[in-house]
C-alpha cells in the first residue's frame, strides 16, 4: 500500500541516518556506496563548488530531494540547487529538504546495487520533472553519459570518456573528467 505523502516525510526525518526515497509511493532506503562511487561524487563536488558562485547556486550531496508529484522523491547522488529554490523552502526542523521545480544539474553515479534502477526509474522521472541536465558517471568503466533538455522538451544524449565537458545549464562551469577519474 503506498505511503502518503505526510507519512513518508515523517520517515525520512525521523531517521536521519537512513536516505529513504519514495519510489511510486514506496519508500526505499538509499543503499550505501563503494569508495569509488563516493570518490568520484566527491571530486565532482570539488570541482563544481570551485566555479559556481555559492551566491548563487548551492551542491548537495545526497541529501536534497528532488520531487515528482506525491509519490516520487528521489535522493540525486549530486546536484545543484539555485540559491532562491533553497531559501524558499520552510526553515524548520520539521521541513525536509524537497524541490519540486526542475534543477540545473542532477547526477547519478552508476553502482551495481542501483545501476538499472537509476536508469530505468530515476532518469524518466527527472526528465518528466524537466530537469536541464541529467549526467550519470560510471566510475568503473570511466564514462560520463549527458542527458541535456532541448526547446522542444525532449532530451539529447551524449557520452564522453574523457576530457572537459561543458555543464551548459550552468554557464561558465567545465568539468574535467579525466581529473574527475584519476
Amino acid at each position: 500500500m503506498p505511503v502518503t505523502e505526510q507519512t513518508f516525510e515523517h520517515l525520512a526525518l525521523s531517521n536521519p541516518d537512513q536516505r529513504w526515497e519514495l519510489h511510486r509511493g514506496q519508500p526505499r532506503e538509499k543503499p550505501a556506496m563503494s569508495t569509488r562511487h563516493n570518490r568520484a561524487i566527491h571530486r565532482l563536488d570539488v570541482q563544481l563548488i570551485q566555479q559556481l558562485d555559492l551566491d548563487r547556486f548551492e551542491v548537495r550531496v545526497n541529501s536534497a530531494r528532488a520531487r515528482r508529484g506525491e509519490e516520487t522523491y528521489y535522493i540525486p547522488d549530486l546536484t545543484v540547487v539555485p540559491i532562491e529554490f533553497v531559501t524558499a523552502l520552510p526553515d524548520r526542523p520539521d521541513a525536509l529538504e524537497v524541490y519540486d521545480r526542475p534543477l540545473p544539474l542532477v547526477v547519478e553515479v552508476w553502482s551495481p546495487s542501483t545501476g538499472d534502477y537509476d536508469i530505468e526509474s530515476k532518469l524518466p522521472e527527472y526528465q518528466r520533472r524537466g530537469d536541464h541536465e541529467i549526467w550519470r558517471l560510471h566510475p568503473f568503466d570511466l564514462l560520463l553519459t549527458v542527458w541535456r533538455r532541448q526547446p522542444d522538451g525532449t532530451y539529447a544524449d551524449t557520452i564522453h570518456a574523457g576530457g572537459r565537458v561543458d555543464v551548459l545549464s550552468l554557464p561558465g562551469v567545465t568539468i574535467d573528467l579525466d581529473a574527475l577519474f584519476a
